[in-house]
């Protein structure tokens, strides 16, 4: 092993590298990350929460670090894994899944091609064979899940810096007793004595959930902005797939600099003159919530087209919202009591429960500018789009408390 540097970090305090490893982060494709914020737009909600991708990807590597030390790995598969660590983000677009969403290429698929095909791929070629940093990266192989798997070092850094940042308390987790707890085989196993500190990561995930990562404001501005970039890719501004080469002050500068809605839409983020809620559903009204989760886009932007038009509405700044999936992949996590094996949620009562509270807090939403808001008093939105049967019993609770008042 190389002689160590050390990098300072706000979550983990001093973090090794090697000269190997200090090379690859000078690299532009990682230095880029510096100028892509973790959050995307998440700190005009919470002024604090500018970190980058960049700090995430030194804290998955030293999360991983720590754990391949503990599951005792090879030298040579701690430093794989370490470089697979810091590289699991190279390839995110701008403001980070903001505009993943809207160029439909996982950002997966941009860090093979960053790592496989630019010039930071001889780089790591003197050292690694760059098709095992992409297998762990996608969560393949035997180390695998360590990057990218239910219980996985990237999910349990950024929870405690997304915390950290915005200052919302829920992401505080256990991690050297979840990591203390973890074997591999071909998943990763959690021990029975880290379901307590299990529970409260995900616990901590689901109300992260409503209070930054889908908060309603939050889910307005990504909404506009990704409607905005939409608009630029149809008139061949933006190359969807060169995304990973521009960071977020290239985006903002193109859409400033454009003409018509992308700038207006632009101006409208910048000075936090945003869309206003005119119509929302609640998804925990619904029988089957899960449902709401797969209307087709192409449904949703025919009715977007038909309430325009019914209420005489500029079509750009019609925008029906629908929060992303809360999957929660950590409930499969494997966890070992004496010599079975058993998935989390079925050893845990409190995973289990939060496998149907977190549609509690999701919504389907229109939006609309605030001065169009007065049109559209009497929008029904089943009128637009088939929703799932409303569950009769909030009629009862409804109809019980009434009586209470």
């Amino acid at each position: 092993m190389s002689r160590q540097k050390f990098i300072r970090d706000s979550i983990h305090g001093n973090l090794p590298l090697t000269d190997f490893e200090v090379e690859v982060l000078d690299y532009p494709q990682l230095q880029r990350l510096r100028r892509v914020k973790q959050l995307g737009f998440i700190s005009l909600i919470y002024p604090g929460a500018n970190h980058s991708r960049f700090e995430h990807s030194i804290g998955t590597m030293h999360l991983a670090s720590k754990l391949a030390e503990q599951l005792e790995l090879e030298e040579d598969e701690k430093e794989l894994v370490r470089i697979a660590g810091l590289l699991h983000d190279a390839g995110h677009g701008p403001f980070s899944h903001v505009s993943e969403a809207v160029f439909d290429v996982p950002h997966e698929e941009l860090t093979a091609i960053v790592v496989k095909e630019t010039s930071l791929a001889d780089k790591l070629s003197e050292r690694f064979d760059t098709k095992e940093i992409i297998d762990i990266i996608n969560g393949e192989g035997k180390l695998g899940p360590i990057i990218s798997g239910e219980l996985d070092m990237d999910r349990m850094d950024y929870l405690i810096r997304d915390s950290h940042y915005t200052g919302v308390a829920y992401g505080v987790i256990d991690t050297e007793r979840i990591i203390s707890n973890l074997k591999l085989k071909r998943e990763l196993i959690l021990d029975i004595k880290g379901v307590q500190a299990a529970e409260a990561a995900l616990t901590a995930r689901y109300l992260m959930y409503p209070s930054v990562y889908q908060h309603h404001t939050t889910r307005i501005i990504n909404a506009m902005f990704r409607r905005c970039l939409r608009h630029m890719i149809s008139q061949d501004i933006i190359n969807p797939n060169e995304i990973y080469k521009y960071d977020d002050s290239d985006m903002i500068s193109m859409c400033r600099s454009s003409e018509g809605f992308s700038r207006d839409i632009m101006q409208r983020i910048d000075n936090r003159n945003l869309l206003k809620v005119a119509k929302s559903e609640a998804v925990n009204s619904f029988d089957t919530p899960e449902k709401i989760f797969k209307i087709e886009k192409d449904k949703l932007h025919k009715a977007e087209e038909e309430i325009s038009e019914d209420f005489n509405l500029d079509r750009n700044y019609v925008i029906l919202s629908i929060p992303e999936y809360p999957r929660f992949d950590e409930m499969k996590t494997w966890v070992s009591f004496g010599e079975n094996l058993y998935h989390l949620n079925e050893i845990s009562s409190i995973v289990g429960a939060l496998s149907s509270a977190r549609f509690n807090s999701a919504d389907i939403c229109l939006y609309v500018p605030k001065e169009d808001l007065g049109k559209l008093n009497r929008l029904k939105l089943d009128h637009y789009i088939d929703l799932p049967e409303r569950v009769k019993k909030f009629d009862t609770i409804h109809f019980e408390q009434s009586k209470l008042l």
